[in-house]
């Protein structure tokens, strides 16, 4: 495992194979306070390391569509039981059903974020990255009233009830600091693939901020564990033995539909095709 720092603290972990990325992702998940292994971390995976954190919104364009778009959402989205939804239960609504938004998706587990890095079969020539974030850390750079509120609910990350207690809208949001923040926030449960990908979302005070940018500047808040392209299939195999698949995080036809696919799909490091005899009833369907 090839580590590289900068300014002086540990930045970027390279793992060269399974046990390296196991140890990457769950280091420093002591917790001595409690007596547990609970890491404090939240994690993102990228199938290219090249990737940034740059939100879906601020590739389209930024703060000018924001307020239009969430608009329209809103109007043609409407459904009596929405009518007393505050705008972060509306922002996460959107985000979940694809409308370019200033959050980006998040999970409490390390292994859900190694799918994500590693399910583009097409990509299997890249490395993938791994982006650990600690809202511990990232929270001491929050005004003083969100701050506030996060030690009067014991909590290291919002739910929509707590931002509203701080701002009603978006606008009053980036105004609580002059400095730009990041926040993490909880979604309400709105499906199984919430629930299943243990999800959350990162809130920027700028929607045209790019969080890795921030994070770099703020480098005790972070760390990145590099998977190499060479690993990929086995990092990917393995999941699949743990069942951290598609028919897992994303509940019903769509996904096991993904998974066949991508599951019959040959190695393409090893060119060795399955052979077309091999059904489903080869796959392990039973309950859980």
């Amino acid at each position: 495992m090839r580590e590289c720092a900068v300014d002086g603290g540990l930045k970027e972990i390279r793992a060269s194979n399974w046990t390296e990325v196991m140890s990457a992702l769950f280091a420093d998940s002591w917790q001595p306070q409690i007596g547990r292994f609970r890491s404090a971390a939240v994690y993102r995976g990228l199938s290219n390391a090249s990737y940034g954190l740059s939100t879906s919104l601020a590739r389209l364009g930024g703060r000018d569509l924001e307020a239009p778009m969430l608009r329209a959402f809103r109007k043609y989205a409407y459904n009596p039981m929405h009518a007393d939804h505050s705008i972060w239960n509306w922002l996460a609504l959107a985000q979940h059903h694809g409308l370019s938004t200033r959050l980006m998706d998040w999970s409490y587990s390390p292994l859900v974020a190694l799918y994500f890095a590693t399910r583009a079969v097409e990509a299997y020539d890249q490395d993938a990255v791994i982006w650990a974030v600690n809202p511990e850390a990232t929270n001491r750079f929050l005004p003083s009233s969100l701050q506030c509120i996060l030690q009067d609910e014991g909590s290291e990350v919002f739910t929509a009830d707590m931002l509203e207690r701080a701002a009603h809208d978006l606008r009053t949001f980036d105004a609580l600091s002059r400095e730009p923040f990041v926040a993490f926030f909880e979604p309400p449960s709105l499906d199984e693939r919430i629930i299943n990908q243990y999800a959350l979302f990162s809130l920027v005070s700028d929607p045209n901020i790019h969080l890795d940018a921030w994070l770099g500047a703020h480098p005790e808040t972070y760390r990145k564990v590099i998977i190499p392209a060479a690993l990929k299939p086995e990092v990917r195999d393995k999941l699949d033995t743990a069942n951290v698949t598609e028919r897992v995080l994303f509940p019903g036809l769509d996904g096991l539909s993904r998974w066949l696919n991508r599951y019959y799909t040959p190695n393409p490091a090893s060119g060795v095709a399955l052979h077309s005899d091999q059904g489903a009833q080869d796959i392990p369907l039973r309950d859980q």
